[in-house]
């Protein structure tokens, strides 16, 4: 046998020696170890509760499909009863307006330390726009201090459900995370982020969550592309920003002036 073939036959059979050990090592000893396999089909339950106003001369076999508001209260009308969510917010308005276009959904967050839970909120937008055939386009979301917060949160995380929102005296911890995700984001939440118009209020003199709250969502979206993004500060004013801006009907024709294309 030649030098060369002796050499070829050396490392030939040093490779096999190789593999072989590297297959003992990543082979477990039957004696000590098996493998087995988990599986488990986890089902979650969400719910709320949430009073409901249908425009007038509403009729779900139309095939005109009326504009939808998303309004989430505050803290301090969290709880069992529903009707809590009537105490703020458009359906005030609605009162003395009964000609309200829209389709408006207050829901109720339950009681204790409970907050807006996004995961609960994108689901009962489905469900309810799909069962009173709102007009996907346009669908909108406002929220009032705990519930500006969640207008917030649930935005950034689902920006191509909305054509516009507004988010009124917003902030306070639950600001943090939603800040801290942006720059996580997917491209395509990104984009949708960015042609999200949104209306931010504030009053100058609130104690209760600072105004700079807006402020730092406002330019952080901003800081993003966003193109369409501006802050109504109010002099003077404290925490209850929702009266006056709720009351504006310069802020419903807004809304209605604003589509989302790309559905």
């Amino acid at each position: 046998m030649s030098t060369k073939s002796r050499s070829l036959l050396t490392a030939t059979l040093a490779v096999a020696v190789f593999c072989s050990n590297m297959n003992a090592q990543q082979k477990p000893q039957d004696k000590f170890l098996r493998a087995e396999h988990f599986e488990k089909q986890i089902t979650k339950k969400l719910e709320s509760d949430y009073l409901l106003f249908l425009p007038k001369g509403y009729d779900p076999k139309s095939e005109k499909r009326p504009p939808l508001i998303l309004a989430l209260h505050g803290a301090g009308e969290r709880g069992d009863d529903v009707w809590r969510a009537d105490i703020h917010g458009p359906t005030k308005y609605i009162a003395a307006h009964p000609d309200f276009p829209f389709i408006l959904v207050s829901p109720i967050c339950p009681g204790g330390d409970a907050h807006w839970s996004t995961e609960t909120l994108s689901a009962l937008l489905d469900s309810v726009i799909d069962k009173y055939k709102a007009d996907k386009q346009r669908i909108y979301l406002t929220g009032l201090s705990m519930g500006g917060c969640g207008a917030w949160s649930l935005a950034m995380t689902h920006p191509e459900k909305f054509a516009a929102v507004i988010p009124i005296c917003g902030g306070g911890e639950a600001v943090r995370p939603i800040l801290a995700r942006l720059n996580y984001f997917t491209p395509q939440t990104k984009e949708a982020l960015k042609s999200l118009p949104v209306w931010a209020f504030h009053g100058e003199k609130d104690t209760v969550v600072p105004v700079s709250e807006s402020q730092h969502m406002v330019s952080a979206l901003k800081a993003l592309g966003a193109t369409e993004v501006k802050l109504t500060v109010y002099p003077g004013v404290q925490h209850n920003s929702w009266e006056q801006t709720y009351n504006n009907p310069e802020i419903y024709d807004w809304l209605l002036a604003h589509k989302r294309s790309n559905r």
